[in-house]
């Protein structure tokens, strides 16, 4: 066919800048846009954890995931309900934190099947549609427990609620377009590969009929899925008739223009900062779970403390309007720095109010939009940098005193009310994950600025 050499040689260099532009441009905001969907999913997980509505998987941090797996969607008897959908939700959790963490967001590692597979853990609960008259087993659980959640819900829970389920709304509908223009530039791609390995070897009658390719391709391209519509498609475009369609993918798969707009190089570097507050902020979700746990063991290790001379120091203190002691933990913990055991005082009542403090302060900090979201946009990068690093600070000093804590109520309780005791393991877990993310998003910016200023001084414009 007149042209299609050069039709070919159009195409494969279009296809090769738009992947450049995928794994540059595209594919990075599709992972942080699934970051914010797994971020919401977890806040309303740990919520219906905390109010009873689901029940812990006390196997879900022993899975080991190879790939990309879709919880089961086919309904389940009323009567397994709270079981079975609790091992679900554990289930999505997982996928999506392998999905996050250790998927790769290449054109070349995201084929097709990988594509289904994201898209089905997409939509294996559909945020978009959720509706209390849902007839999708999966969508009509989440609807009661939502429901059940919302009942009498403090304010902490209602935002949580509400915040989460806007963050997966909006983010599902950006996931789906990202995909989508992966899914697109697979097509044209495998359609490039069957003109040049396939269609090539036939001639221009052979190469439009359909029984025709397929016997050559499972010679030409064995192992791969054929795809008759795909095949069907490079027919017409190859047809008398198919110039305009042929245009039509050129223009499709070019790059959109992305000349350099005027853009502050510090809003750039501030968003960094931003996403590192966002992460450290995500700390605040659970830490009141931890709270109620710390309370339920402190209660346990006063109540040992009902001897006789205990219950008579009470009575004289009530006797002269003196305040009781202060509840006191020594607890003992591993300073990183000096390499040696450091023992301290915790004044557990002080503590607890530090604590509930800092959840507040973290809340707002996790939010993407709102007062606290407006207003850190409106400081600049050493404020922002300096709010960042006192967060961290702070976060690890609240985690290493938990971590004391709680080997303390567990070696404290005895024998017999140490299954009494509420462990934290998994809670310090992704507190650590949280302050490594805010750390990663820290060193970062500190490199772009340092890279930055070395450009500058090489009179290079990071405009340019």
């Amino acid at each position: 066919m007149a042209g299609d050499n050069d039709y070919l040689k159009t195409l494969t260099e279009v296809l090769a800048a738009r992947a450049d532009w995928l794994e540059k441009s595209e594919l990075p905001k599709l992972k942080e846009e699934f970051r914010t969907f797994h971020t919401a999913f977890v806040a309303l997980y740990k919520l219906f954890l905390k109010k009873g509505l689901i029940i812990e998987d006390p196997y879900k941090n022993e899975v080991k995931i190879g790939e990309l797996e879709v919880p089961d969607t086919a309904p389940f008897a009323e009567s397994d309900y709270k079981d079975e959908y609790s091992l679900r939700l554990s289930s999505y959790d997982n996928q999506l934190d392998f999905l996050v963490n250790f998927y790769q967001f290449s054109v070349d590692f995201l084929t097709v099947e990988k594509i289904k597979r994201i898209l089905g853990l997409v939509r294996f609960i559909d945020w978009t549609r959720l509706s209390n008259n849902s007839e999708v087993p999966n969508n009509k659980a989440m609807m009661e427990i939502l429901n059940a959640a919302k009942a009498g819900a403090d304010p902490l829970s209602a935002s949580i609620i509400n915040e989460s389920l806007s963050n997966l709304s909006k983010t599902t509908g950006s996931i789906l377009s990202y995909l989508k223009l992966v899914s697109d530039y697979n097509r044209e791609t495998y359609k490039l590969e069957l003109r040049t390995t396939v269609l090539s070897t036939l001639t221009e009658s052979e190469a439009s009929v359909l029984p025709t390719i397929r016997k050559k391709f499972a010679t030409a391209m064995p192992g791969k899925p054929f795809y008759p519509d795909l095949v069907a498609e490079i027919v017409k475009e190859n047809s008398n008739t198919g110039k305009p369609l042929r245009d039509e993918v050129i223009k499709q798969m070019t790059v959109p223009d992305t000349r350099p707009k005027t853009v502050a190089p510090q809003i750039i570097f501030k968003n960094i900062l931003i996403e590192g507050l966002n992460a450290i902020g995500s700390v605040g979700s659970f830490l009141n779970e931890v709270g109620v746990k710390l309370d339920e063991n402190a209660a346990l290790m006063e109540n040992r403390k009902n001897g006789f001379w205990d219950k008579l120091k009470r009575v004289i203190q009530q006797m002269l309007n003196k305040e009781p002691d202060p509840t006191v933990f020594d607890v003992e913990y591993m300073d990183p720095v000096k390499g040696a055991p450091v023992r301290e005082k915790i004044d557990f009542a002080q503590f607890r109010g530090e604590m509930d403090r800092k959840t507040r302060t973290l809340t707002a900090l996790a939010s993407r939009s709102g007062g606290a979201f407006d207003k850190m946009q409106s400081m600049n990068e050493n404020q922002l940098m300096g709010m960042l690093e006192k967060n961290i600070r702070e976060i690890q000093t609240i985690h290493k005193v938990l971590g004391a804590l709680d080997d303390f109520f567990k070696i404290e309780a005895g024998r017999e009310d140490r299954d009494k005791v509420k462990g934290i393991k998994p809670e310090l877990a992704t507190m650590k994950n949280a302050i490594v993310k805010a750390n990663q998003r820290r060193h970062e910016y500190s490199a772009q600025k340092e890279e930055e200023e070395q450009m500058r001084k090489l009179g290079i414009s990071s405009g340019e």
